[in-house]
């Protein structure tokens, strides 16, 4: 008997080292409320992909909006659209086929490509503030410092440092050989899930993820929060109150997405820490990976009266 039992121990440990592929729990399981999932997150998914598409149309056919604000708002669409397209695209194919497995490779794909727009996101916004600070501190040297030159290699920045924070939880995920369970309790591939389900002891593939986290996450907010430390200086030094207004308005789109986007990832952070209910933490998940990207294209286009109008051209001309 004992060797029996051996037996089936070393059988299920050698299943659980070679995964092949693992199960994702999604929202729900209640077969009544699929169809309202799946209708949900397929409009979601459209108005998202056609909020940002109309935007990076319209900013980049109408010659008045070729300028570096603009530039980095269409990067930032493309992003967005990348980010929601990660994750949300698996999901309503998982709901109308009732399957949700996923191949082990497709996992770490998914969850590269998550982080990648993700860290991208935040890195944008941070070129955007800079481009703020310099529209507002010296608007008489913006077009001399603000040439196409660095606006290209600001957004090639971005990419690189993405690329390279996507590789870092890739690797330390890749490290993991060995997994309790295949059951992810969410409707992606989470790393820190995936860092759950391991075997081994993950306490310095914890570290270094926080430690991941805290570099490439804490030094675009730092940034962010310099520049608008020197925009409203700058706002407060202005006489008139008309004058300040003005000033602060050009950046209340920008700083709505930034609340938008930063507000909902600590409440993703804080929600996991606090709560223990998987769906409680797969629901706000939901936040970050789709309401953000689904509500900047309204942020960005609403107050903005140039926007707005490039759209209705833009919509003219194809009409």
């Amino acid at each position: 008997i004992m060797d029996g039992l051996s037996q089936i121990t070393r059988n299920k440990t050698r299943n659980l080292t070679s995964v092949s592929e693992f199960f994702l729990l999604g929202l729900s399981n209640d077969p009544e409320v699929q169809p309202f999932l799946f209708a949900l997150f397929l409009s979601m998914y459209l108005i998202t992909m056609l909020g940002n598409l109309l935007i990076f149309l319209a900013v980049t056919s109408d010659s008045h909006l070729h300028n570096p604000m603009y530039y980095f708002l269409c990067v930032l669409s493309l992003a967005d659209m990348g980010f929601i397209s990660s994750t949300i695209p698996k999901m309503i194919v998982d709901i109308q086929t009732h399957n949700r497995v996923i191949a082990y490779t497709d996992c770490l794909t998914q969850m590269s490509i998550l982080i990648l727009f993700g860290c991208m996101d935040g890195t944008l916004l941070t070129v955007m503030a800079y481009d703020r600070f310099v529209a507002i501190c010296h608007p008489l040297h913006y077009l001399v410092v603000m040439k196409s030159r660095l606006c290209c290699v600001l957004v090639l920045m971005s990419f690189i440092v993405s690329i390279l924070d996507s590789q870092v939880h890739n690797l330390i995920v890749f490290q993991l050989t060995c997994f309790k369970n295949v059951e992810i309790s969410n409707f992606f591939c989470d790393p820190s899930l995936l860092l759950k389900l391991a075997c081994s002891d993950t306490f310095t593939n914890n570290i270094i993820m926080y430690f991941a986290g805290a570099i490439f996450g804490g030094i675009p907010v730092s940034g962010i929060l310099f520049s608008y430390y020197k925009v409203v200086s700058s706002i407060l030094r202005i006489p008139s109150l008309g004058g300040r207004y003005k000033a602060f308005s050009t950046c209340g789109s920008h700083l709505a997405g930034v609340c938008l986007f930063y507000g909902t990832a600590l409440g993703v952070y804080f929600s996991s820490a606090v709560s223990h209910s998987p769906k409680k933490n797969a629901v706000a998940s939901v936040l970050y990976t789709v309401i953000t990207p689904m509500l900047n294209p309204f942020i960005y286009s609403l107050r903005n009266s140039d926007i707005k109008k490039a759209m209705w051209r833009f919509l003219r001309k194809s009409l």
